[in-house]
């Protein structure tokens, strides 16, 4: 085969949802190998997945198509041939990068070579249409009726070189089909092939399909087996069971006691976590006051420190205020004596005084 693999990188494969046509479908549980393949024989670029022997992206690129960058990771492109749509999730974003590049290189190399086989079909269909219907489609002119100069001097050569001309002629056309021919030929072989293939993967999923249905077959027996199993032996205990229904009574009576007793200790339990969520609600309470008391005994401190500083110069301050005191007292003493010793001196020249008045 001619089909060989250019470039491949890994991704998990989603598909959009046929129903709602918005949700995305995932196709591979985990990342799978996306590869970019070039058929040679056909000239054609596809990209193709398989988890394990499943073809869950078969795409052929076409000029018309278009890789959308969705997010950083995620790519996606329609495939109206297939009637879905393939998502792409990648594990980075060069990944995702890498991949648009290629479909764009491959879509454009696809537009080429679709070009270059339509110039080609044209090429190799005009010289038969001109062979076929030249005569019926070239205008009637002076020159095809009467024949120009050139045309005059050749029909002045034998009649034996214009058969060999006719028959050169013939035979282009014919060599333009066996062309052709062999091209639809190696198309053919290709579509052959590749029917070949897809009818080998139908018969194997087939197969697989007929495998899992037996294996249903055989669960849904298994399952049924089981079941009667399961329903004999609950029949046969329940039976062992009926002759026991007093003790399952006092055991049921018991269990519903343990059961109201465990309800009390669950709530009282509940009760106690309620109180410690609000203990801690406190705590943090009284963390944040802490906070706030250390900062406000913080500046109790200082405005201390400054208090201290502040008594202490009031303190030097009395002391010289009372040392002053001291010697103005001291001062105010001696001056005190002098003036009693004056007054005592006014008060004897007063009594002179008068006893001179009363002796004059």
């Amino acid at each position: 085969m001619g089909e060989q693999p250019i470039f491949s990188t890994r991704a998990h494969v989603f598909q959009i949802d046929p129903t709602t046509k918005k949700n995305w479908v995932p196709t591979s549980k985990h990342a799978v190998t996306v590869s970019y393949f070039y058929d040679s024989t056909r000239n054609v670029y596809r990209i193709i997945s398989l988890d394990g022997s499943k073809a869950i992206i078969n795409s052929t690129i076409t000029p018309n198509m278009t890789f959308t960058k969705t997010s950083q990771k995620f790519g996606q492109w329609p495939d109206s041939r297939a009637n879905t749509v393939y998502g792409l999730g990648f594990s980075s974003e060069h990944h995702l990068t890498k991949f648009a590049e290629k479909f764009q290189e491959f879509k454009d190399a696809a537009r080429i070579a679709k070009e270059k086989m339509q110039e080609k079909m044209e090429l190799t269909s005009t010289p038969s249409q001109e062979s076929a219907g030249g005569d019926l489609q070239s205008p009637l002119t002076p020159e095809s009726i009467n024949g120009t100069d050139d045309e005059r001097s050749i029909q002045d050569v034998p009649h034996e070189s214009d058969a060999r001309a006719e028959i050169n002629q013939s035979s282009l056309p014919f060599t333009h089909s066996i062309t052709v021919g062999k091209h639809w030929e190696s198309e053919l072989a290709t579509l052959k092939s590749n029917n070949a293939k897809l009818t080998a993967a139908l018969l194997e999923s087939t197969a697989n399909v007929k495998q899992w249905k037996q294996q249903l077959t055989a669960y849904q027996d298994e399952a049924e087996r089981l079941h009667k199993r399961v329903r004999s032996d609950m029949v046969s205990e329940l039976e062992c069971l009926s002759g026991q229904a007093n003790v399952l009574k006092t055991h049921k009576t018991e269990l519903n006691r343990t059961i109201e007793e465990l309800e009390a200790q669950m709530k009282d339990k509940e009760e106690e976590i309620e109180r410690l969520k609000k203990d801690i609600e406190g705590a943090r309470e009284l963390g944040a006051q802490r906070d706030t008391l250390s900062q406000q005994l913080q500046e109790v401190e200082s405005r201390n420190r400054n208090l201290v500083e502040q008594l202490a110069n009031f303190e030097q301050r009395l002391e010289k205020s009372q040392n002053e005191q001291g010697v103005f007292r001291n001062n105010l003493k001696t001056l005190v004596e002098i003036l009693d010793g004056k007054i005592f001196e006014l008060t004897e020249l007063r009594d002179n005084l008068a006893k001179l008045i009363e002796g004059s």
